[in-house]
Formats: C-alpha cells, sequence, structure tokens
C-alpha cells in the first residue's frame, strides 16, 4: 500500500493528495507531527518536512518534486500541458502560490490561527493575521484577472496550478479565511473544482479542536 505522510491543513500535502486522487492513485493517509522531529520520520526525509510519499521501496518528499514524479509515471489524466510554453505558465503559477501566496497569505492565517496551537507556541499574532487578510484580497483580485480571460488558471484546461490554488484556498476555507464574494469568477471556478471526486477526501478533513464552518463541505455554496 502506498503511503502519504501528511497533515490534514498543509496545502502541500493538500496538492499531493488531490493529485494522487486524480490519477486514481490509491494510498494510505498517516498524520505526521513532524514537529516533533521523529526519527523514523528524519530518515524518511532529513527536511523534517511534509508530505512525503512512500511507493513500494521507495520515498519520495517535496511536493513539487512528487507532483512532477506522479505526472511522469501516472501521464493521464494530464495536468501539465504538452508544450513548453504551457507547462512554464502552470510551473509559474505552482511557484507562485506555493511561495508567494504562502508565504504573504497562508503562513499569516493558517499558522497564526491553526498551527501555532496545534504545536504548542502560543497564541496568534494578530498582525500577522491582519497582514494576511490584506494580502489575499490582492491574490484574490489576481486570480479574476487570470480567469476572466482564461477557462483555468494556466489556460484552457485544468492543470496542476489550479490544484495547487485550490489545496491553499481550500485550507483557508477550512477556517473561513476566504471572502468568496470578493470575486464571482474565483468562487465559480472553486466550485468547480470542490466539486471533483478528487476533492472527496479533502472535504472530509477535520482537525480537532477546529471544526470546519457549514459551507466547507457544501459543493453548492
Amino acid at each position: 500500500m502506498n503511503r502519504l505522510f501528511h497533515m490534514p491543513l498543509s496545502p502541500f500535502c493538500r496538492k499531493v493528495r488531490l493529485v494522487l486522487a486524480e490519477k486514481k492513485i490509491e494510498v494510505e493517509l498517516v498524520e505526521e507531527r513532524y514537529w516533533l522531529k521523529d526519527a523514523d520520520f528524519l530518515r524518511r526525509n532529513p527536511a523534517g518536512k511534509v508530505p512525503v510519499l512512500k511507493m513500494g521501496s521507495k520515498t519520495f518528499s517535496d511536493s513539487a518534486a512528487i507532483c512532477e514524479y506522479l505526472e511522469d509515471i501516472h501521464p493521464e489524466p494530464a495536468l501539465l500541458p504538452r508544450t513548453a510554453e504551457r507547462r512554464f505558465e502552470v510551473r509559474r503559477l505552482v511557484g507562485w502560490f506555493d511561495d508567494k501566496f504562502h508565504r504573504e497569505v497562508t503562513e499569516n492565517l493558517l499558522y497564526e490561527r491553526v498551527v501555532k496551537k496545534t504545536m504548542g507556541k502560543g497564541y496568534p499574532d494578530s498582525q500577522n493575521i491582519k497582514a494576511g487578510g490584506k494580502h489575499i484580497k490582492f491574490h484574490l483580485d489576481y486570480m479574476t484577472f487570470l480567469l476572466e480571460n482564461r477557462s483555468w488558471l494556466a489556460g484552457d484546461q485544468m492543470t496542476l496550478a489550479d490544484f495547487t490554488a485550490a489545496a491553499h484556498l481550500s485550507a483557508l476555507d477550512y477556517i473561513s479565511d476566504v471572502d468568496w464574494n470578493r470575486s464571482a469568477a474565483v468562487k465559480d471556478w472553486y466550485a468547480k473544482i470542490k466539486s471533483r471526486p478528487a476533492f472527496r477526501s479533502l472535504l472530509a478533513d477535520h482537525v480537532s479542536g477546529f471544526p470546519p464552518p457549514r459551507h466547507y463541505a457544501d459543493l453548492d455554496f
């Protein structure tokens, strides 16, 4: 059995979960409290981060590298376009959300509201939460710009860029930190991707001490 060592609200883990589910690769989810620096886990990934995917005797780390590997060994359904230029745009947007969005938004909101308490690192920093709330507006507006000119974030087909963005937004939606009324285009895009079978396991997540809002698993939100 394939195993994915993960944390439920980690957007990087969620991205890999979406790719695995879309490609119909069965996997056992193993929650890993990576901050405890368990010796067995550090042997799997000396960087001490999730996700870590174990397939047979092989172990893979780093969400971007895992997703590209899965695309190579299971090319259908394709999550990367065929042409170099279009593949570049997908990778650019994956980098945008995993770097800029994560640094400006996810860390300031999800880390402060949930991760700090889970890891026993104190109380939320209101200044960081305020900054995250400000930055997410810019990112939603940028997504609106893209979606007003494209069917999906990177072009005319759903790609890894959409799964990456949805992974971050779904984690934030779990804590009610996404204003879906700001952009009809983004809300419609999220409704499409949220209704895919690959999304079901994410919508079933429940984190102890942090119940999701009523709309979280509602496909008609």
